[in-house]
């Protein structure tokens, strides 16, 4: 679609849009209206040769026109006559997105500008970003040093940049936990409770604040701003203890806030802060509760918001739960939803769809007028930031009750939606939908001597093809499952048999992965156009290395018990070698992601782990060798039997979402 004529609004704003609009399903040109009414949402008509929009707020007229260029106009009609009609019934006050820009991966400013850009054709009203330490604070120049942070004059380029759509940008701070990042310097140790969180009631705590606050005041336009303040779980229990003794934490914590909330009218700052501490000291420690009543001694302070968080459950009726439970502590209460990029290299965006409409439905069925969707870059911020654009598009669509197309994605994009889901697969999915893993990470960093993952990887494999073994026939895909199970993917398809199961033999010889990765190189053969084509890219690369890593481990130590040494060499000889290649090709991908979308500082962490996972194959390699040669007796790894992982003994691996890397990697202690 294109414009050529503009009325009721800047020609700015459909300039840096136009890109989208062209790639739309409607190719005609038009003369557009735009008029704001009082309508919560837009309401579009098209003629022949006219677009005519009624909106509510800017970001309601952005994604009017998105809806716009989606849809197509059949035949010809007379001059003037609609032949063309949508609306959007926006029923929240506002939806925004915050983005994680705290855990290494410290979004440019570029970055920023785009994902305004997309946030506001989608219908979001604001952006949070997300700043532990990350905001330049003239009075402490180790606040954010070497982390990327952010000066006052970029966050100014970004808010300028967001006036054009009319989308608000918002600071997501942190006043008492989760300041992690400033403990290693010994001028905030003295003021450290313990942990990551700050001492309470310590003037230097309250004059450091000041400074934090001054900044996010001097930087940010918006008056609106989080706290922080979640899981403070141990706060009182560190120097807090040793100078007070033990004290309540329910006014620890409350004579904190108030310390803080007045330094946020000092500035002008209108607070909020996650529910759930306040939550778990109000309901006895428990956070998920049903119908309990509340300690008395919580007071809400006049003027704070509380965001009850939830990212965990696709069931309404446990967000029905919590929110009259959160009703009871105060009537100023919004919700924080995610969209799930948080676990490694892949998003889970089928997961986020799924949570998210249960989350929603429940917030319009329980008066909440504002929801922030959250993006989350847990250990490491590996996945890119426009991972999860699928997982707000579907959100939007619930708020706005529109259903856009798919073309609009695609001209959101320029990648078709179905094509942009396949980064969900380097995470293997199983078929319900309300479950989510992270064996894309685990299985990548899993030690292929120590094989602690193993057994998870053998739980993935007989899961994935249960199906498959359960097809009718004489039971012999049976027996392929199981050797897929037991490790011997290449065996499973030599096997003699009638021939019932050799497209399940050929499924395992082959593995999963290379399914996911011939799907992804598709994708991005269909994309090639689209400036995010890079993102699929990233993950075909990694699919490939899992391809030959995933199992690797496995097929070393089933050949090992069974003195296979002719399949030993070849892993050294031939399959190292092919993996490592692999490796280095995921690590380049995955480098032009990052550095595409963030700043280069963070990605020294990304170096040391890759890194270190090259050199700890080639260790691998160098000791099958020297157990081949007759130097090395036995290979002692390899000795020990493998336990079930304690974190998921019992658990379904499809539901496992480990990210710890340093867990991950070794059973030795890192740091």
């Amino acid at each position: 679609m294109k414009i050529r004529d503009i009325k009721g609004i800047a020609p700015e704003l459909i300039q840096e849009i136009a890109t989208v609009l062209e790639r739309g399903a409607d190719t005609k040109a038009y003369a557009l209206t735009a008029e704001q009414g009082t309508v919560a949402g837009y309401r579009y008509k098209k003629s022949d040769v006219e677009l005519h929009i009624v909106y509510g707020t800017k970001p309601d007229l952005c994604r009017a026109l998105l809806a716009a260029a989606g849809s197509t106009v059949a035949g010809s009609a007379a001059a003037g006559s609609v032949v063309a009609e949508g609306k959007g019934e926006r029923w929240l006050s506002e939806i925004g997105y915050m983005a994680d820009c705290s855990r290494n991966a410290v979004a440019r400013v570029d970055t920023l500008k785009k994902l305004v850009r997309q946030a506001a054709l989608m219908g979001y009203h604001f952006i949070g970003l997300y700043l532990e330490d990350t905001l330049a604070i003239p009075e402490e120049p180790y606040f954010g040093y070497m982390r990327g942070a952010y000066t006052k004059e970029e966050i100014a380029e970004v808010v300028r940049y967001a006036e054009l759509f009319g989308v608000e940008i918002r600071p997501y701070v942190e006043t008492l936990a989760h300041l992690n990042q400033i403990t290693r310097y010994q001028h905030y140790q003295k003021f450290i409770d313990t942990d990551d969180i700050l001492l309470a009631g310590d003037e230097r705590t309250y004059e450091f604040l000041d400074h934090y606050l001054k900044a996010v005041s001097d930087a940010f336009p918006s008056r609106r701003v989080n706290l922080g303040m979640d899981e403070a779980h141990m706060v009182g229990l560190g120097k807090y203890l040793d100078a007070h003794g033990y004290q309540n934490r329910v006014e620890i914590i409350q004579k904190h806030l108030e310390r803080i909330m007045e330094i946020c009218r000092k500035y002008g700052l209108q607070p909020q802060m996650w529910s759930d501490m306040f939550f778990r000291l109000a309901f006895g420690g428990e956070y998920y509760v049903k119908d309990k009543p509340m300690a008395d001694n919580v007071k809400i302070p006049e003027g704070l918001e509380l965001v009850y968080w939830d990212y965990y459950s696709a069931d309404e009726e446990h967000y029905d739960d919590m929110l009259r439970q959160h009703r009871k502590m105060t009537d100023k209460v919004s919700f924080a939803g995610g969209v799930w990029k948080w676990i490694g290299f892949a998003p889970h965006n089928r997961y986020s769809a799924v949570i998210g409409k249960a989350a929603l439905s429940s917030c319009r069925r329980n008066g909440i007028t504002s929801v922030v969707m959250t993006g989350w870059g847990d250990n490491g911020g590996e996945a890119s930031q426009f991972s999860i654009l699928p997982g707000l598009f579907e959100d939007a669509r619930l708020v706005y009750e529109d259903d856009l197309p798919e073309a609009a994605f695609y001209a959101l994009t320029g990648i078709r939606e179905e094509d942009y889901m396949k980064l969900d697969l380097s995470n293997p999915l199983p078929e319900r939908e309300d479950r989510v893993n992270n064996a894309g990470k685990f299985l990548l960093y899993n030690d292929v001597l120590l094989g602690v993952f193993d057994p998870l990887a053998k739980q993935l494999a007989e899961g994935y093809y249960a199906d498959a073994a359960k097809q009718p026939g004489d039971g012999c895909c049976e027996d392929a499952a199981k050797q897929l199970a037991e490790g011997y993917y290449e065996n499973a398809a030599k096997q003699p048999g009638d021939g019932c199961c050799e497209d399940v033999a050929k499924q395992l010889a082959n593995g999963y992965y290379v399914d996911a990765a011939k799907q992804l190189e598709q994708a991005v053969r269909d994309s090639s156009g689209s400036s995010l084509c890079y993102v699929l890219k990233t993950q075909a690369s990694l699919c490939r290395v899992l391809q030959d890593k995933a199992n690797l481990g496995m097929v070393i130590r089933t050949a090992y018990g069974a003195g296979d040494r002719e399949k030993l060499r070849e892993i050294a000889e031939e399959a190292i070698p092919q993996l490592l290649e692999k490796l280095d090709r995921f690590y380049q991908d995955f480098r032009k992601q990052w550095m595409s979308e963030n700043k280069a500082f963070g990605f020294e962490v990304q170096s040391l782990r890759i890194g270190g996972l090259r050199q700890r194959i080639l260790e691998v390699q160098q000791r099958m060798e020297e157990y081949l040669s007759g130097e090395l007796a036995e290979i002692d790894e390899l000795e020990k039997p493998v336990l079930p992982f304690a974190y998921c003994e019992d658990a379904d691996v499809t539901t496992l979402d480990y990210n710890r890397w340093n867990y991950i990697v070794t059973t030795a202690v890192i740091g």
